[in-house]
């Protein structure tokens, strides 16, 4: 049994110079940035105003029963699972038993969470929530190097894991004893989750943490490097419902929620479990998202609202339009929204013609745990990600921190419930400046406090003296009809600094060659400023991206 971090008798709740905790465990709170270190966190909206108390499990899922709503439908899955919200919470308790007086989790333990998505990591998650522990739900692809790093940075002692994916995971147990516990789900042995399952059949006491108590560690998708953890309290699970949900969203009990991203990626989490069980809708999980099991989901599960990346979108168009699966053409998609990577004029046009549905465009990150900046269908403008978020503040910033007028360029600085916490990392210093969250995306702001997306940071191409933004020139390559995808980046050039060059994926039947090169070239020339056009175009069969479907420009930087 490894050392935990327990001041005080286990079944006592920690009091920290005056702050309520429920956590047994202090990791999190002692790893958790200088006071001085955290951004300003704003509460301006009555319904961000929390309790001191407070379990997002609670809120989310033992709340619907107790309103007499238990037999809503909540979750389902192509592998025949539809559980009730009265289903699920029992599900959740039996879980958060077998967490309690199985494993010895007490309250601030971490426990990693490993599955594609399915009703099972969600009830796994809402037991940890139960349990008042940190779920550290990690990408099903990771494989036991890029596991062990998660490991040791969170000490994590226990994890709940899919019986097919438990190889890399007990790999870890064998050189890594901080890994106390691997109980796996799906496994019909006596020794998997199930089989401990039934030996609990009472309902669970939810633990009453506090709302600043850390119940996620969130790992950033690394785009830019090794990846961080983010911590993030139980009000900030709440915060995120409160905001983009209501005010841009508006989502009610009776949609269908489905979508592509992993559970793991906070867009999933917020876009999958979160926000449909916050107004208690149901969710539809799917093991394997691409665009053809999306299109059929949408189909079989009359899903109303679909999350998903702005590549899917435009790899979905034609056949969407086919099935007609738009509200337009009485399909029951109602609402769609994007996020996790810059949404092309192009593609929103695109799918607004295959569907009649305007797309919801929006910016968040793990950091902030979700969606900060957005509009609604009628408010959306072509090119533009969209104003902030109710309960949110943003501005545009030069590299000394003052605030640039409308129609410049500068770095985004975003406040508001929610922020970035960095588990024990000297990047929190980077991210965080004079109480703003830096998110490293380079924006413009109109007159009309639309915000307009121009590279992250780090990529914006300066070319002969000319500033050049990736997107912009990615934008004008996916307007030609024999380009699938694109990935636009600087590359070092003796006479002009950088010259741009861009990566472009074929639709079939085109082919790569000198003459494609050139007419792409071309095509860009007439649609955007002559100098932003590639001076060098390499064809590549895929583009690099992250397991949530972000780009990988540094990969391409080689």
């Amino acid at each position: 049994m490894r050392a935990r971090r327990i001041s005080i008798p286990t079944n006592t709740l920690l009091t920290m110079t005056d702050v309520y905790t429920a956590h047994i465990d202090a990791f999190a709170r002692d790893h958790l940035p200088l006071a001085s270190a955290q951004p300003a966190f704003f509460f301006d909206l009555p319904e961000l105003r929390f309790p001191e108390r407070l379990n997002c499990a609670t809120e989310l899922l033992d709340r619907h029963i107790a309103e007499g709503h238990g037999e809503r439908m909540c979750v389902r899955s192509p592998r025949g699972i539809a559980w009730t919200y009265t289903e699920l919470k029992h599900q959740a308790d039996r879980i958060a038993h077998v967490l309690v007086k199985d494993l010895g989790v007490v309250p601030g333990n971490r426990v990693l969470l490993r599955a594609a998505n399915k009703p099972m990591l969600v009830a796994c998650w809402f037991a940890v929530m139960k349990a008042g522990a940190i779920a550290v739900a990690t990408m099903p692809m990771l494989r036991a190097k890029e596991l062990k790093q998660i490991v040791e940075k969170g000490e994590v002692g226990f994890a709940l894991c899919d019986h097919a994916l438990r190889a890399e995971l007990e790999e870890l147990t064998l050189v890594m004893p901080v890994l106390e516990r691997v109980v796996c789900f799906d496994d019909p042995s006596p020794v998997g989750l199930e089989a401990l399952m039934k030996r609990h059949d009472a309902p669970f006491k939810n633990v009453e943490t506090a709302a600043a108590d850390t119940c996620l560690l969130a790992f950033t998708s690394g785009t830019t490097g090794p990846p961080k953890a983010t911590m993030h309290f139980h009000r900030d699970v709440m915060a995120s419902c409160v905001c983009f949900p209501p005010h841009v969203l508006r989502a009610n009990e009776n949609d269908v929620f489905v979508g592509s991203p992993p559970l793991a990626f906070t867009f999933g989490l917020g876009g999958l479990t979160l926000f449909p069980m916050h107004v208690g809708a149901q969710t539809v999980l799917l093991e394997k998202a691409g665009p053809n099991e999306l299109l059929d989901a949408i189909g079989t599960y009359g899903a109303t609202v679909l999350f998903t990346a702005p590549t899917s979108y435009r790899a979905m168009a034609a056949a969407a339009k086919e099935r007609r699966l738009g509200i337009r053409d009485g399909g029951p998609l109602r609402k769609c929204v994007a996020a996790g990577e810059a949404l092309p004029a192009a593609t929103r046009a695109l799918w607004r013609e295959a569907t009649g549905i305007e797309i919801i465009d929006g910016i968040g990150a793990t950091e902030m745990l979700h969606i900060f900046i957005s509009a609604d269908e009628a408010e959306a403008r072509p090119g533009a990600t969209g104003k902030v978020v109710p309960g949110y503040r943003a501005r545009v910033v030069d590299d000394a921190g003052n605030e640039l007028p409308p129609g410049n360029i500068g770095k985004l600085a975003v406040q508001g419930p929610t922020g970035c916490r960095y588990l024990d990392d000297a990047r929190q210093q980077s991210y965080v400046k004079d109480g703003w969250n830096y998110t490293g995306d380079a924006y413009l702001m109109d007159a009309d406090g639309y915000f307009h997306y121009q590279s992250r940071t780090d990529d914006m191409i300066i070319s002969a003296g000319y500033n050049i933004a990736a997107p912009e020139v990615e934008e004008a390559l996916l307007a030609h009809a024999a380009v699938a995808e694109c990935a636009v980046i600087g590359v070092p050039d003796e006479e002009r600094g950088q010259i741009v060059k861009a990566f472009v994926v074929l639709r079939e039947p085109h082919t790569p060659g000198p003459e494609m090169t050139k007419a792409l070239q071309d095509f860009v020339k007439a649609s955007v400023a002559p100098y932003k056009y590639p001076r060098a175009v390499e064809f590549r069969a895929v583009l690099p991206r992250t397991e949530t479907g972000k780009l990988q420009r540094f990969r391409l930087r080689g």
